[in-house]
Formats: structure tokens, sequence, C-alpha cells
């Protein structure tokens, strides 16, 4: 049973479908990692216990019956603490939501308890998802897989953490800045940034609603596919014969590659040998719109944050992490007639990114340009915290600004992933060229 922690979803799921492999034996076993794990209540905010069990034993007799309802029917996965959960605590990894008990699940738990998905329970994460580190002295900072002194990567810091250390399947996450990329990258996961607007936010705790996603971090491209289309409710994109070869990839120059730092440059570098190495065709390019995007960060991200969250914040600024707390407080530095102008703008350089980059499979890119920071540095050391963020959220920001869809991969350098980024609303295309591009990777 040891061996079902550490592989993928969807072979989890075929050997369910094949008769080896016991949903609620399954279940018990991860629930039993889970439980006498020395960081469980470090990755797990709450464990559902009765719920998986309920779950297993319906996907059990469907599996006897031959009626299984999906490839991942009968599965366990983890839910960051910020999609509602029916009678269970959801609060977003905040004090400001404390005992919050939502009346019903999110709908993309709806989605996937109808495909027969198991629910473990809820992971930590940053403080309102404002943060790519994944430091929360107020509820809990989940490990890094790859070393114990650093952080996780965040928002989505519980979700990986129940992948990396084989307590769940699949975690499913958020990404608003980099959320899913950056744990997933550092701690060598497979994540999936889906389009802004493709799957549902509804029951999931804003951060910013107009960049707010919802994505798997999971351990192959495969299973990201088949947790995108139990998320939506749908059928998962064909992956079979994906091969790099012919496939043009963009290497990105602007911002993307400033200031990298010595292994993620490295874990980069290798990558995109390989890709080339195998038959893909790898251009330089440069995109000024890009630089001139993240010039939009501070207007459209704060303002939208603090004006989610404001009367919130200031009626109990206290109970927050001081430093999200004047992440928030940036927003009010910006006018309404900021916002809109920002907007405007940011959709005419989206137009021309996408008439740049729709000649290319993909374009590629260092998911961060840092490796994990050090958790207690970052406590006691306030210009550290805040260079640390922005960096570790840089690369990943650009995907969010400019609406596109993107997938991290490992690169074989522990805690350095590689983006795929692609065009909007371009999720199954993405996903094959990724599934090619693991292949060779690995």
């Amino acid at each position: 049973m040891f061996e079902w922690l550490e592989m993928s979803a969807a072979d989890l799921g075929r050997g369910i479908g094949d008769g080896s492999i016991d949903p609620v034996a399954l279940t018990q076993a991860f629930l039993g990692a889970i439980d006498s794990h020395d960081h469980r209540d470090r990755i797990y905010a709450r464990v559902t216990h009765e719920r998986a069990i309920a779950e297993a034993e319906a996907a059990a007799e469907r599996a006897r019956a031959g009626m299984r309802l999906s490839p991942l029917d009968g599965v366990p996965v983890s839910w960051k603490d910020l999609f509602d959960t029916a009678g269970v605590e959801t609060e977003a990894g905040s004090a400001l939501l404390k005992d919050r008990v939502p009346g019903q699940d999110a709908e993309v738990l709806r989605n996937a308890t109808a495909l027969g998905l198991v629910c473990l329970g809820k992971t930590h994460m940053s403080e309102l998802a404002f943060s790519g580190l994944g430091l929360n002295p107020v509820t809990a900072t989940p490990p890094c897989v790859n070393d114990p002194r650093a952080v996780p990567g965040g928002s989505s810091s519980g979700a990986a953490a129940s992948v990396a250390f084989g307590l769940a399947a699949v975690g499913i996450g958020s990404d608003t800045g980099g959320s899913v990329r950056i744990p997933s990258a550092w701690n060598d996961l497979v994540g999936l940034k889906t389009t802004a607007g493709r799957v549902s936010c509804e029951g999931a705790v804003p951060l910013c609603r107009s960049f707010d996603t919802v994505g798997p971090l999971c351990r192959t491209v495969e299973d990201a596919a088949l947790m995108l289309a139990a998320l939506e409710g749908g059928r998962a994109p064909d992956l079979r014969g994906a091969d790099v070869r012919g496939m043009r990839f963009a290497v990105l120059e602007t911002v993307a590659l400033d200031a990298v730092r010595d292994g993620p440059l490295a874990g980069f570098e290798a990558a995109v040998t390989k890709l080339s190495e195998a038959g893909a065709e790898v251009h330089l390019i440069r995109a000024p719109e890009v630089a001139q995007a993240m010039e939009m960060t501070g207007v459209l991200y704060t303002s939208e944050a603090y004006g989610e969250w404001r009367d919130e914040i200031e009626a109990a600024p206290d109970l927050m992490f001081d430093q999200i707390l004047d992440r928030f407080r940036a927003g009010a530095l910006f006018t309404g007639p900021d916002f809109v102008a920002g907007w405007n703008r940011l959709r005419e350089l989206r137009a021309r990114w996408n008439a740049r980059v729709t000649q290319y499979d993909a374009v590629v890119m260092p998911t961060s340009p840092i490796l994990p920071p050090d958790s207690q540095r970052l406590m006691a050391d306030h210009e550290y915290y805040v260079t640390e963020n922005l960096l570790a959220l840089r690369n990943t920001r650009i995907g969010n600004l400019l609406g596109s869809c993107g997938v991290s991969l490992p690169t074989g350098v522990p805690s350095c992933g590689l983006t795929i980024q692609g065009l909007p609303m371009g999720e199954e295309r993405l996903l094959r060229v990724a599934s090619a591009a693991e292949a060779v990777l690995a």
C-alpha cells in the first residue's frame, strides 16, 4: 500500500479500474499517512475522515459494478482551504475568517465529487492567498520537500506539500499571480494554471476576481489533464502521440530572464537544451509589452485585493501577518480612474502579446527566478521578505497579466521549474505540448 502514496493519480485510477486497487483501502492508506505524518498539522488545516471514507465506499461499489464515473473515480485529493466545503471550516489561512463554515461545496468540488473523487481535507495556504512564499505565521507554514528550512511556495503551499510528501494524489489550488506554479516548482511537481474565467471560482474565497484561477498540483501532466476535466465536469484532452519534434518554442528574454539565480537558470537552460536536442525549434524573443504589462501589477492587483477585503481588514487589522497587511493596504494608493485606465492599457498589451506568440506552440521561461527562501530569515528581515516575495512571483505573474494558461514542469534540478505558457483558453493544446516536453525532461 505504501507504493500507492507515490503513484500518479492516473495510475491509481487505472488500478481501481482493473480491480488491483480498492478505493477504500487506498483512502485509508492516505488517511493513515496523513494522521501519522510529523508535519500533518502544518500541511492539513482539517482532515475530512468521514467524508473521505463515505466517498471511497461509494467509489468501491461503483467499481465492483463496472459503473465508474470517471478515470479518477475513487482517487483521493486535497483541497486548498479557500474552497468552500459544506459544514467544514473554510478560513483561507486567515484569522479574519476563523470559524467560517459554508453551507455548500464550491462548484469545482461539487464537480469533482460528482465524478467520484475523494475529498481528504483542506490544506494550509498563504493568508488570503496574497503571497507567493507560503509563509503563514497566523495558521501554519507547510514544509518544502527539498529543504526543511525553506518555505514551500504559495499561496497553495499545503496543496503542494500534500502531494510532495505523499499525503494526497493531487492537490487542488488557486493561482492569481503564481500560486499553483510556484509551489509546484519548488516541490518538483506539475502545476496547471488555467485561463481566468475557464474554471469556476464560485464558492472559492476570492483575492482578485479578475485574475483568480483554479488548478491542480500533481505528479504528471496526465494527472493535470484528468483533473482539469474533473474540475470542469468535462472530458480530458487526448495526450496520446504528443511529440516535441517540430514544435516551436519561444524563450522569453524580456523580464523573465533578468537576474535569474544560478540554480533556476541552470535548470531552465538544461531543459531548453533537452527540448532542442529532441527536435524542437527554439527561438529567443523580446516583447516590450511584457515589461509594460508588469508596470500594471500594483494598480490592478492591490487595488482589487484591497477593495475586496478592506472592510474586513480594517475592522481587525491586528489579526493579520504584518507583511500581508502591508500588501493589501498598498491598494489604497490608487484611484478608481487609475484602475480603469490600467485595465484598458492591459487589454491593449494582451492583444499585442497574443499576436506576437500565436506562431509558437508555447512560450517557455523559468517558473521562478529564485529558489525557496529561508523561512526564519523571512520572518526576521522585512526587506528580504519583500524582495523575495516579489521575485518569487515575477515570472508567473507574466502569465496572469497576459491572460495566458501555463504549466510548470520539474526540470530535474530540485525546486527549479520550467513554465510552458500557452494562449488564453488553449489548455488542451498546452497540455499536449507539456506532455511532450515532460517526456523529454523525464
